[in-house]
């Protein structure tokens, strides 16, 4: 999954991100309104987190266009403004979760991880399709009880296809949204990953190759 930190507190970013990373989301940055909401136009984000005080603008204002555009990004505001009048405002508004500062990070993923979860239809934080089982908060793996060591983006194209077992998943929307806004789109970056992941699955033909569409997870019979 990819997210969008928007926030200017250039630590608390660099802390977000390596959290973020070590649990299996790709993760853009802006520090400003701005250059968030170029980065809203040009990539497709499942989940922004989004300050309220920024330069070149606010968090509310950059809420709204966000929603007024049509984009599906669930947004969580992070903020330390703690009034409950800016509390009703940031949901009014269109955001999906607000959590004042300062916050623990486990409580973070966590808000995190449910918001996506929505998405899914997902109940739980557990993810099961015939015999794989991705546990999204203790990051693990596994197929048919047998325990699998994946890479970040091993694990990130994995909970993708998982979330939609039988669809098709082109290779442009893997890289859109496993990858962060580094990756080259010229590379066969996403080919390899899926070889490998095959690879560490052992299982023949669990993820199909539809010929010049993308892949896709087989559903048990």
């Amino acid at each position: 999954m990819r997210l969008l930190v928007v926030e200017d507190e250039e630590d608390l970013v660099d802390a977000l991100r390596v959290g973020l990373v070590r649990a299996g989301y790709a993760v853009d940055v802006a520090y400003d309104a701005p250059s968030a909401h170029e980065k809203l136009q040009v990539n497709s984000y499942d989940l922004v987190l989004l300050d309220l005080n920024l330069p070149g603008g606010d968090g509310f204002q950059l809420c709204r266009s966000v929603r007024a555009a049509g984009q599906g990004a669930r947004i969580i505001m992070v903020t330390a403004r703690d009034r409950l009048d800016d509390r009703v405002r940031g949901l009014d508004e269109g955001a999906d979760d607000y959590l004042v500062k300062p916050f623990a990070f486990p409580e973070l993923l966590a808000r995190v991880r449910a918001l996506l979860r929505r998405d899914s239809g997902a109940g739980t934080s557990v993810l099961e399709v015939g015999g794989l089982r991705i546990d999204t908060a203790r990051l693990e793996v596994s197929l048919h009880g047998r325990s699998l060591a994946l890479t970040p983006k091993e694990y990130g194209v994995l909970h993708y296809l998982m979330r939609r077992p039988g669809h098709v998943v082109s290779s442009e929307e893997l890289l859109e949204h496993v990858w962060d806004e580094h990756a080259d789109p010229f590379t066969s970056t996403v080919r390899v990953t899926v070889g490998n992941l095959r690879r560490k699955l052992q299982e023949e033909g669990l993820i199909e190759t539809v010929i010049s569409r993308g892949y896709r997870l087989r559903e048990p019979a």
